[in-house]
């Protein structure tokens, strides 16, 4: 049998079937999921932890500048006899947005699930890189636009 040291654990497992489970394990709203990003080179990296879910059971998606990350941490299937002690995991769907600046290409995201963690690279536009611009000299020649901009001169 499983003891709990943590007095605490009951009062917080009322306040979740409270305010955000409808039944036990099965939350009414998608629930945040952790990450980190990073700006490395010319893409930024983005991992969520997904500890638990399945490669089938993760969604990603792009519209409008906006990265949806969608996933199912479904329960074990241990069978009918099983009788849970302590169920602490939230199961059900996670959900989580970012809204990507224009700066980024949205058009080549690439994605890679491993051991629990999605990594999300999304490349930095090319409009957006810095470059270099040459600079010439001499005075830039001056475009005429109208006849009383030509001046004739008369020797």
């Amino acid at each position: 049998m499983l003891m709990r040291s943590d007095p605490f654990r009951e009062f917080d497992r009322l306040a979740q079937q409270m305010f955000g489970v409808t039944q036990p394990g099965t939350w009414s709203r998608p629930a945040a999921m952790p990450i980190d990003a990073y700006r490395v080179g010319d893409e930024f990296v983005v991992a969520f932890d997904l500890p638990g879910v399945a490669e089938d059971a993760i969604e990603v998606n792009v519209e409008r500048n906006v990265l949806t990350v969608r996933a199912e941490r479904r329960p074990l299937n241990l069978g009918d006899n099983a009788e849970a002690q302590v169920s602490e995991r939230p199961l059900g769907v996670f959900a989580r947005q970012l809204f990507l600046s224009d700066s980024l290409d949205a058009e080549h995201i690439r994605a890679a699930y491993d051991q629990g963690v999605l990594v999300v690279r999304i490349p930095v536009a090319e409009k957006a890189k810095p470059r270099k611009i040459a600079v010439t000299g001499g005075r830039a020649p001056r475009e005429v636009t109208a006849q009383s901009d030509v001046k004739t001169i008369e020797a």
